[in-house]
């Protein structure tokens, strides 16, 4: 578990880094613009939106198919009832990109 919180750290590291680098330098070029600093958040929270969905719903996804084919093993028969809550796990990081999506696309 630390390791995933140490990687992910980092990975925000990094975004968080290159989104305000090319913030500055917009602002350098264009002195009289003012959005580029809200397009930056706007991209990050896009970012985080996708990024904590689809992170969280691998875990799920994994945690899910780990324990269906531990029952599986033991009955056949409740393959069919096992495949919806994959599908519910996996619709975490469908909500994720509507999220961003909307964040994008509306000012």
């Amino acid at each position: 578990m630390k390791h995933r919180v140490l990687i992910f750290a980092l990975l925000l590291a990094l975004v968080c880094g290159a989104a305000f680098g090319q913030s500055t330098a917009a602002q350098g070029e264009n002195a009289g613009d003012s959005g580029s600093g809200t397009a930056t958040w706007k991209y990050i929270a896009a970012a985080q939106a996708v990024g904590f969905s689809c992170i969280a719903g691998g875990i799920a996804v994994g945690q899910i198919g780990a324990a269906a084919m531990g029952a599986m093993s033991e009955n056949p028969e409740l393959s069919g009832k096992a495949l919806p809550y994959a599908g519910l796990a996996e619709g975490i990081c469908l909500w994720g990109f509507l999220v961003a999506l909307l964040i994008l696309v509306m000012n």
